[in-house]
């Protein structure tokens, strides 16, 4: 049985990979057509990020679709061929209601979504600055994402138990729902936050979501870790392109999706205390925003030269790509160290 499952992982993650090189250049070319580029905000706004992005003007965004349009597709092929023909595509099936039923459609919703704001973006409509969805709509739609998230959690799955690393589970009611949309929002936030240097935010992903599929696995769910694994797959290829110096960027539609599935994925496998090993630069590039806003407000100062802090050491004068490997770097290390726990919890609880 392992045997298998660990061949079905293997098998998913590689037709993944090569089904989105494929979708790729079509893909590319459609953006390319339709004028789908990136618009640089105003230098008055963003000085900093200004100086080292205004270059990138023009370049094709909207990636991201390339993620969650690749792990949708084979969701539905694999199901489609389950549904018509006997045979090994039962194996190959993921659509499980009790494990990838709200991942998916998270991530299908998300993807919409952040491709609207994308849209807005480009043609830069909307109020934010330079265009897109403000920040505070964006958490709104976070919101309610999160909310249909967990009323499905906690009235549909009845789950309101909730692990805590090295001292056990524990049963707490309907402070479930909120903790699980703080997880959601926190998430998709810091994800959008991080999506900032050529392959950063798509490396801190897959390092994120290897590690939660490790954890899946572990726990027998194993549906869920094959949709982590399309995910993988998806992904490598997505940095195969996006990776110094980016032909395309993953946009909102990318962030949005990969933000909101992290979240549920970590609910779903009951890690939420240990989201912060597995998306450590999520929690950081945060903080330096928070920080950075609230010491703006109350001392009239920054703390930082720009925020996120990929862009502070930018400023400080680290190439881009060195800045984006070291964060690829500390997300690895912290990943390890997260799975360290993980088992650690299992052997002493």
């Amino acid at each position: 049985m392992l045997i298998f499952e660990t061949a079905r992982i293997i098998f998913l993650v590689t037709i993944s990979f090569f089904t989105a090189l494929v979708i790729t250049p079509f893909w590319v070319k459609f953006l390319e057509k339709v004028q789908f580029k990136k618009q640089i905000r105003e230098k008055s706004d963003t000085p900093v990020f200004h100086k080292f992005h205004e270059r990138k003007a023009g370049t094709p965004t909207a990636g991201g679709v390339i993620i969650w349009g690749t792990v949708l597709m084979l969701a539905l092929v694999f199901w489609l061929l389950n549904a018509i023909f006997d045979g090994p595509w039962k194996q190959l099936n993921f659509i499980n209601r009790a494990e990838t039923y709200l991942p998916i459609a998270a991530l299908f919703i998300a993807g919409l979504l952040g491709l609207l704001d994308d849209w807005f973006g480009v043609r830069r409509m909307g109020g934010a600055s330079g265009g897109g969805i403000k920040v505070r709509h964006k958490l709104v739609l976070y919101a309610l994402i999160a909310s249909v998230g967990a009323w499905w959690f906690y009235f549909r799955l009845d789950w309101h138990v909730i692990s805590i690393p090295l001292l056990g589970s524990f049963d707490i009611g309907l402070w479930y729902i909120p903790i699980f949309m703080f997880i959601i929002i926190a998430s998709a936030f810091s994800a959008n936050e991080t999506d900032g240097l050529d392959g950063l935010l798509g490396g801190v992903c897959l390092f994120a979501v290897c590690s939660l599929i490790t954890v899946a696995f572990i726990l027998g769910r194993y549906d869920l870790a094959a949709f982590g694994a399309t995910m993988v797959g998806a992904l490598l290829a997505f940095l195969w392109f996006n990776i110094y110096p980016a032909k395309f960027f993953m946009g909102d539609t990318g962030s949005m999706s990969l933000g909101i599935v992290i979240g549920v994925i970590s609910m779903l496998t009951d890690t939420t205390f240990l989201l912060p090993f597995f998306a450590i630069i999520f929690v950081i590039e945060s903080m330096s925003v928070i920080i950075q806003l609230a010491s703006k407000k109350l001392r009239g100062k920054k703390v930082f030269l720009s925020s996120p802090l990929h862009h502070h050491f930018e400023a400080l004068g680290w190439p881009e790509s060195q800045v984006t490997m070291r964060f690829w770097i500390i997300s690895a290390i912290f990943c390890a160290l997260g799975l360290v726990i993980f088992f650690i919890s299992r052997l002493l609880v």
